[in-house]
């Protein structure tokens, strides 16, 4: 080295600066991981929501989950609310369900709001009442088919109640009616009718409101024949637009593609539930031949009271 060159000197360690130093560097480390996960995050999320609600997947979820659901819990009254929330993992959407008493009841009585889960996958995810929410009408569709409720015994029952009393009741046909035979039976107006029978379990069940796509309106001017045969022709367009991969789903509402299809095909009406029927008049269907029992699930006033 030529001594005549200046020597390098280094500064004095200064700790504070050093510090200092130190934490901006992890400060501005800090924040660029910091928005490279939110801008990855975002991503996913935006990407994922694409992906999930890619097509017509939004309406079909409703369509097909939605309408099970009803079918699932024919107890309740079901609105499906607007489609979907989406996460980077799964799509869901909400339900608002009522009990459906006996009209002029207790039918008034607030609803709560359930929420539906498919994963990113499609499977759904656990689901809300159904076989765990116990109602009499659901124990009244389970009976069908059942020595319960048999005939003498709800004819005492309904000896005790007064005539002008309106009920919830499940009428059971001794053999299935087709459409034409369901015509001519005096109460074919009804509010939800049976396509199979399913002994200790829930059965299939439909109505002008099981398929959001079905609307009441179509039904103004018609013959109770007629709106029959509507329901069940907005039944088999509804099981006509089920996939093969929709029975692992559909399994989880206590549902087949198989059961769906031969109950669409046959279209044989097992019973019926009827939300407006006084106590005089089921006297009288009871003891129509055609009538194999009736369970009554509710009356206008609450048979759960102890009073």
């Amino acid at each position: 080295m030529n001594e005549d060159q200046p020597v390098l000197e280094l500064p004095d360690f200064d700790p504070k600066a050093t510090r200092r130093s130190v934490r901006r560097g992890i400060v501005r480390t800090a924040s660029l991981v910091l928005a490279v996960l939110v801008a990855v995050a975002l991503a996913a999320t935006l990407g994922s929501a694409a992906v999930q609600k890619r097509g017509d997947r939004e309406e079909r979820m409703k369509d097909v989950l939605g309408t099970a659901f009803k079918i699932y819990n024919p107890a309740y009254t079901i609105g499906v609310r607007d489609c979907c929330e989406t996460t980077p993992l799964s799509m869901s959407f909400t339900v608002s369900a009522r009990e459906l008493r006996a009209a002029g009841g207790f039918e008034g009585r607030a609803g709560s709001v359930y929420t539906i889960t498919q994963d990113f996958f499609g499977r759904v995810g656990h689901l809300p009442l159904g076989n765990y929410a116990n109602t009499r009408l659901s124990t009244s569709l389970a009976n069908f088919g059942t020595t319960l409720d048999q005939k003498e015994q709800v004819r005492k029952v309904l000896a005790r109640l007064p005539d002008g009393l309106n009920a919830l009741a499940v009428v059971e046909f001794d053999k299935p009616l087709t459409l034409g035979e369901l015509g001519a039976f005096p109460a074919a107006c009804t509010a939800r009718l049976v396509y199979e029978r399913r002994p200790g379990a829930t059965p299939i069940t439909w109505d002008t409101t099981t398929w959001d796509r079905a609307l009441p309106g179509e039904k103004m001017g018609l013959s109770c024949d007629k709106e029959s045969a509507q329901d069940l022709e907005h039944f088999r367009r509804w099981v006509g637009m089920l996939r093969d991969h929709d029975d692992a789903n559909l399994r989880r509402f206590d549902l087949s593609l198989a059961r769906l299809r031969k109950a669409s095909a046959d279209g044989l009406v097992y019973g019926y539930v009827d939300d407006l029927v006084t106590i005089k008049e089921l006297r009288r269907l009871i003891e129509d031949p055609r009538v194999r029992t009736v369970h009554l699930a509710d009356v206008t006033f609450d048979l759960d009271d102890p009073r």
